[in-house]
Formats: structure tokens, C-alpha cells, sequence
């Protein structure tokens, strides 16, 4: 049988413990004993951990042999704030999928309240994305970022930087990945309900940006999310 795995909030040689709300959850809902068996990720590295303490709000393993871990990838997206409930949707399926990190932007289209509400629903965004890598047995979560103003992400240094557009005719996604990018780092620009407006297209082509679609039918921010990364983690993987 499959152990189940956490992704330790503290570790120090060969032991770590969870704290908090994630110790009681293994505790109160799984019911976990001294002496259980569990896989723990610390510092991108898996580990058979075996349960040696537990109480009120914490849980302590010993760490035992290494677990290889599946090397993915390395893919940030730039996520236009949207919609919460689809944006959380979103966040949760990119972290099964092996996205590195995302940052959530705020773009020209991005409804003001939402943007202002953004600062308060980073918390949740990262306890959904711990909860999310830990379910689907990753090594680490995936990385939220504090929201940011798109004219202060655009000069990225990562080697591919795409950003999917609508209005983008001639290249798809995988063509602008190319087999002979495998490897890279790749940055994904997501936009907003409505897309990104033209002069948000003309900065990123200025800052170097590669512009790219996911096909001829308009998709929902969440959807667009999902599927860019599925397809370049497949490509980049192969």
C-alpha cells in the first residue's frame, strides 16, 4: 500500500515534524500512531519517516532512507488574478501537475476588489497548494508568490518567457516550446476574464516575451491555466 505523504513544516538532520493545523489533521482525522509509517518531503528531498512523538498541535518523525523522487520540469506561471473560487480550482490542479511556482498578477483587466482582496487570500492560496503537492506525493508545494502589478514581473530572467494571447495566430504552445528547449526553465503568462489588452500584449513583446495559443477556442482563465501547463510539462518531460 501507498504511504500516504507530508511535506514537513520543520526538519533538522534526520528528524522533522508537522505543526499546527497539519499535525491535528494527521492526528484527529487519519488517527496516525507512534510508530506508523508515512513519506516526509523536507527540503526537496523524500524520506520514510516513522512517527516517534506526538502532541497537542505537533507531530515529530524520524527520517529514515531516501525515497528517489520524479524530477519534473521547472514552470512558473504568471496568473492574472480572477475569479476566487476558480482561481483556487486553478492553483490546486497546477500543483498536481507539477507546476514550480505561480504568481498571481494583477492586470489592467483584474476587477479592482478582487486585486485588493488578493493581499488577505495568500494564506489560502499556499495551504491549498500544500495540501494539493501533498496529495499528489510531490517533494515540495508549489510556490505562491505575494501578488504583484504586471509591469514588475515582465522582465523575468527565465530563458523561455510565453505569453498565451487569443489574438496569437500562426504558433501554438508546443511550437513555441520546441524540442530543442527541453530543459529550460519556462515562464506561462496567464490573463485575466476578457485577455490581455493590446498594450499589455505590446509590453510583453517589448520585454522579450514569446507569444503563443492553446488553439482556435476561447477558454476560461482556469482552463487556459490548466491546460498550458499540463502541455508544457508533457512536452519539456519527453
Amino acid at each position: 500500500m501507498t504511504r500516504r505523504r507530508w511535506i514537513a513544516d520543520e526538519f533538522s538532520g534526520d528528524r522533522a515534524a508537522l505543526v499546527g493545523v497539519h499535525a491535528d489533521h494527521l492526528v484527529r482525522v487519519l488517527r496516525a500512531r507512534v510508530g506508523q509509517e508515512f513519506d516526509i518531503a523536507a527540503d526537496n528531498v523524500v524520506r520514510r519517516g516513522r512517527v516517534v512523538a506526538m502532541a497537542e498541535g505537533r507531530v515529530e518523525f524520524e527520517l529514515g532512507e531516501e525515497i528517489p523522487a520524479v524530477v519534473v520540469p521547472r514552470v512558473l506561471i504568471f496568473l492574472s488574478i480572477f475569479k476566487f473560487d476558480r482561481m483556487e480550482w486553478a492553483i490546486e490542479k497546477c500543483t498536481e501537475l507539477g507546476v514550480s511556482q505561480i504568481v498571481p498578477v494583477i492586470a489592467r483587466r483584474t476587477d479592482a476588489h478582487l486585486a485588493a482582496a488578493s493581499v488577505k487570500r495568500v494564506d489560502r492560496w499556499r495551504r491549498i497548494a500544500l495540501h494539493a503537492a501533498e496529495q499528489s506525493r510531490r517533494a515540495s508545494p508549489l510556490e505562491i508568490a505575494d501578488a504583484a502589478k504586471l509591469e514588475d514581473v515582465l522582465n523575468h530572467t527565465a530563458s523561455l518567457k510565453i505569453v498565451l494571447a487569443e489574438s496569437e495566430q500562426g504558433t501554438l504552445l508546443r511550437d513555441a516550446l520546441g524540442p530543442s528547449k527541453s530543459g529550460a526553465e519556462v515562464v506561462l503568462a496567464i490573463g485575466p476574464e476578457g485577455g490581455w489588452t493590446a498594450p499589455e500584449l505590446e509590453s510583453f513583446a517589448q520585454a522579450g516575451w514569446e507569444s503563443a495559443s492553446l488553439g482556435s477556442t476561447i477558454l476560461r482563465a482556469e482552463t487556459a491555466a490548466i491546460a498550458a501547463a499540463a502541455i508544457t510539462i508533457s512536452e519539456l518531460g519527453s
